[in-house]
C-alpha cells in the first residue's frame, strides 16, 4: 500500500510540474496587475514626439506633461510648447478606477475654447501622432476579455503574452496582444490586429527605469504598419512629489498653461 501511494503522489506531482507556470495567474489578473501597477502620487516631465511619415520625414513636438492619482482617479494634463502651430494647445484626461470611461478635453488656442472629446472620436488620431486618444489614457482591463497565450522572454525579463479582446466591439482593431512583465507588471510591447488577424499598429517600449518604487517608460514608439509611419515619444526631467494642487487639473488651467 506504501508503495502504491508514493507512485500516486509522484504521479500528481509529475503532473502539477508539467502544468504551464501561466495557468497558476489569468489573463484577466495580469491586466488588472498592470493597471493597478504604482506610478506615485504626481510626477512632472518633459517629452519629445518624434512624428515620421512614410517618405521619412520627421515633425518634433515638445511638450510638458503632469500627472497626478489619487487612487481612484488618475489626471494628467499636457501641454504643447513646440513648434509654433502647436504651441499652447493642451489636452487633459481623467482615468476612473472604477471602470467609467475616460473624460478628455482638448484646448485648440485658435478656437479659444475648450472642447470635449467624444467618446466615439476616441479611435482618432491624437494631434496628428500615431496614438490615438483611447492611448492617451487608462483603458480598464474590465473593457475586455483577457486570456494568456503563453510566456516568453524579452530583453531578458520572463513576459506573459496576454491577448484582449474588447467586450464592446471596437472600430479600429479586433484584439490587442500585450507582453507584460512577470511580476514586474510592465508592458513592453502591444499588437493592434484587425479581424483578418494582421497588425495594423504595434507599440513598443524603448526604455523604461524605476525610480523607488515607480517604473517610468521614457521611451516609446507606436508604428502604423498600414501607413508606414511612427511616432516615438521621450520623457526627460522626470520629477515626483511636486505637490500639485487639485486645481491644477482644469480647464481653466488648459488656458493658463504650465506654469504652477
Amino acid at each position: 500500500m506504501k508503495r502504491i501511494g508514493f507512485r500516486l503522489m509522484a504521479s500528481i506531482f509529475v503532473m502539477i510540474m508539467s502544468l504551464p507556470l501561466f495557468a497558476q495567474i489569468s489573463g484577466a489578473e495580469v491586466m488588472r496587475h498592470v493597471f493597478e501597477r504604482p506610478t506615485g502620487e504626481d510626477m512632472q516631465a518633459t517629452l519629445n514626439m518624434t512624428i515620421t511619415n512614410a517618405r521619412g520625414s520627421a515633425r518634433e513636438r515638445s511638450i510638458m506633461q503632469f500627472r497626478q492619482d489619487s487612487g481612484t482617479i488618475e489626471k494628467k494634463i499636457m501641454f504643447f510648447t513646440a513648434p509654433a502651430d502647436v504651441r499652447n494647445t493642451s489636452f487633459l484626461s481623467f482615468s476612473y478606477s472604477d471602470g467609467r470611461s475616460d473624460d478628455q478635453w482638448i484646448y485648440l488656442p485658435a478656437l479659444g475654447r475648450v472642447r470635449r472629446i467624444a467618446s466615439d472620436k476616441s479611435n482618432e488620431s491624437f494631434m496628428g501622432s500615431d496614438f490615438t486618444y483611447d492611448d492617451m489614457g487608462a483603458r480598464h482591463p474590465e473593457e475586455d476579455n483577457h486570456t494568456i497565450l503563453r510566456e516568453e522572454v524579452v530583453d531578458g525579463w520572463q513576459c506573459y503574452v496576454v491577448e484582449s479582446v474588447p467586450i464592446v466591439p471596437n472600430s479600429e482593431y479586433a484584439k490587442t496582444v500585450s507582453w507584460v512583465i512577470k511580476d514586474e507588471w510592465i508592458g513592453l510591447k502591444k499588437e493592434f490586429l484587425a479581424t483578418d488577424g494582421s497588425v495594423t499598429r504595434r507599440l513598443v517600449i524603448d526604455a523604461y527605469e524605476k525610480a523607488d518604487t515607480v517604473w517610468v517608460i521614457t521611451d516609446m514608439t507606436m508604428t502604423n504598419l498600414r501607413k508606414q509611419t511612427s511616432t516615438r515619444i521621450r520623457m526627460n526631467e522626470v520629477s515626483f512629489n511636486n505637490n500639485l494642487r487639485e486645481s491644477f487639473f482644469s480647464e481653466r488651467q488648459m488656458q493658463i498653461g504650465p506654469r504652477t
